[in-house]
């Protein structure tokens, strides 16, 4: 029969609890914002955090590199755009339509751009991020050209969705969720096979895993979370243009992981938080403002290389996901 401290040990191994004290800050962050201000900047932090997650299942733990995810999140912006102003379909449904698309480019582009390995795999990526980018730009009949386009609300009978407070828990729940779900899929066995490909592909063959399957599942599943991403982005902004999905958007992404902690759930959010609040914070000093934020970066990196979560776990002594 298992003691109390037993049970405890047990429950603190459990797959959701660094969710806990996420979900508490998110529940206590409100309290203590002044203006709608704030709650836009956490809802940011939050959209990010959701394609961050996404990213990091590809880089932190199949170890493929991608640099032109921001494609993803450009076509589901532009599914909630295009949807209900060309088409004349709910926002909602253009929300899944745009998903399930992404899932299905994801699919077509990722059997022969995941055969690659190393700069050619990232070349191959940000290639199709650079057209997904050209597309938007070009098809001014669809996507309203460079200038972009207005993004219809979310309705719901006679109520329409726009007060930021109420995007703040929606987003916050998003997120959660996708870390839910993010958290089952690393602890299942297709995780465990998405780390053996991440320590050596020829092991994981030998071991029968199905690199190639599982690499492309995992390409498809970020896809979607950068695609849900996009969609709320584009819905909480009401426009939306061809920069969401530009090089420099995927480059953002990247360093959003790199900088949390590749293989960490929360360090996809902690990563996400720094890069949308710092240059917030950092505006007081104008000019230099930009230097400032790559001075802080470099130093993050160079003092935490395995970046703020993994690193400041072991420092602790502690566990991260």
């Amino acid at each position: 029969m298992l003691t109390l401290t037993d049970r405890f040990r047990l429950l603190q191994r459990h797959r959701l609890i660094p969710l806990i004290p996420l979900a508490a800050i998110i529940l206590v962050l409100p309290l203590l914002f002044p203006s709608a201000y704030y709650y836009r900047i956490a809802a940011l932090v939050f959209i990010f955090s959701i394609a961050a997650l996404g990213l990091n299942l590809l880089m932190g733990f199949a170890g493929q590199v991608s640099l032109g995810h921001a494609g993803f999140m450009g076509v589901g912006a532009y599914a909630v755009a295009i949807g209900p102003t060309r088409l004349g379909i709910a926002p909602l449904v253009a929300f899944v339509l745009g998903a399930i698309f992404s899932a299905l480019l994801a699919f077509v582009v990722g059997r022969p751009i995941l055969r690659l390995k190393g700069h050619y795999l990232a070349v191959a990526t940000l290639g199709f991020g650079v057209l997904l980018t050209i597309i938007f730009t070009n098809e001014a009949k669809w996507t309203g050209g460079p200038d972009g386009m207005p993004v219809q609300q979310i309705t719901f009978i006679n109520w329409t969705l726009r007060r930021v407070s109420t995007w703040y828990w929606i987003l916050a729940v998003s997120f959660l969720l996708s870390a839910v779900i993010a958290l089952n899929l690393i602890d299942s066995p297709t995780g465990r096979a998405l780390r053996a490909i991440h320590d050596s592909e020829r092991a994981a063959r030998v071991l029968g895993i199905d690199v190639a399957q599982k690499k492309l599942a995992v390409f498809v599943i970020s896809a979607v979370y950068a695609s849900v991403a996009g969609s709320f982005f584009a819905l909480i902004n009401g426009y939306v243009t061809p920069d969401v999905s530009g090089f420099l958007r995927s480059i953002e992404l990247v360093a959003m992981v790199v900088l949390g902690g590749m293989g960490s759930i929360v360090g996809s959010f902690v990563g996400s938080a720094v890069l949308v609040v710092l240059p917030q914070g950092l505006t007081i000093f104008h000019e230099y403002e930009h230097a400032i934020l790559g001075l802080t970066l470099m130093a993050v990196m160079i003092f935490l290389r395995r970046g703020i979560v993994p690193s400041l776990a072991a420092v602790l002594g502690g566990t991260q996901k």
